[in-house]
């Protein structure tokens, strides 16, 4: 199942992707949820109204190109992300393969919507683009063993890091050249974990101005989602709705010769094999 949050109007709105339609869950069952955080943490209970309204639904649906989609979740109580997590990027960094993962945070202000713009910071010209798979916590824990670490993912979306490198790199904490606000876009919607099966088997891209610039498999990660869970749960406990980048590619505009940073105007759009595609315009900061 594809769960969406959209706007039609003043007010955010939980919906049900099917092909290039949406129903509105949140006017079919006002009850069921009051938004993507609180439908997740509900999900046991709420999954088989919401299969029936998206069986039901198509009278009521309408076309996606009708209704803005925002962030899934607008505002996760958490955003992690993963550094240096597939071999090809690590490689074009000139760094060598991580014993440990390598795990920093974005701010939670910069989730943005899928079609939303990134904006290109006053303070800096190096912004930056990372294709990546988002995990979203589901059940989530404390001390998740990685065999059961499946079953605490409700879904996946595509991603965008989007990163200021001299923010980035100045200090040996990348915190802040990751949270910038508007740099943390991800969706379209979540795909449910059921409907990707494995997503350690998907094909990621990335394109700027429709040029490919990454181009992967989720197979190449070298800590998996798995293994991501199961240390993150280590340290912290995961809650539903919790947003997880879990690395990218190489191709990223840093490591090119000479460094090809986004500027004002570019369109940068990341897919991802069964959940879809973000694209995000550059604009400057006013």
């Amino acid at each position: 199942m594809k769960l969406a949050t959209f706007l039609d109007g003043a007010t955010p709105e939980l919906g049900i992707v099917t092909g290039d339609r949406i129903v509105s869950l949140s006017r079919a069952a006002p009850r069921l949820a009051t938004d993507m955080m609180d439908l997740i943490r509900r999900w046991d209970e709420a999954e088989g109204e919401a299969r029936r309204i998206a069986g039901a639904g198509a009278g009521a649906s309408r076309p996606l190109s009708e209704v803005r989609l925002t962030a899934p979740i607008r505002r996760p109580g958490k955003i992690m992300a993963m550094g240096l997590n597939y071999a090809d990027h690590i490689e074009e960094a000139g760094l060598g393969t991580p014993d440990n993962q390598i795990w920093f945070s974005k701010a939670a202000s910069a989730a943005n919507g899928p079609f939303d713009p990134i904006q290109r910071p006053k303070v800096s010209s190096q912004l930056d683009y990372e294709a990546e798979l988002v995990a979203v916590i589901g059940t989530g824990g404390r001390h998740i063993a990685r065999d059961g670490a499946a079953k605490a993912v409700f879904g996946y979306c595509a991603g965008n890091d989007v990163s200021v490198r001299d923010w980035q790199l100045r200090t040996s904490q990348w915190v802040i050249g990751k949270s910038f606000d508007t740099h943390a876009p991800f969706g379209p919607w979540i795909t449910t974990a059921d409907e990707v099966g494995d997503p350690h088997a998907l094909s990621i891209r990335a394109l700027v101005n429709g040029e490919v610039r990454q181009d992967s498999n989720t197979c190449n990660l070298v800590f998996s989602v798995w293994d991501q869970v199961a240390v993150l749960s280590d340290a912290m406990t995961l809650e539903p709705g919790d947003v997880i980048y879990t690395g990218t590619p190489g191709g990223v505009g840093m490591a090119m010769k000479p460094p090809r940073f986004l500027q004002n105007g570019d369109r940068v759009r990341v897919e991802i094999e069964t959940l879809g595609a973000i694209e995000n315009a550059v604009v400057d900061e006013a």
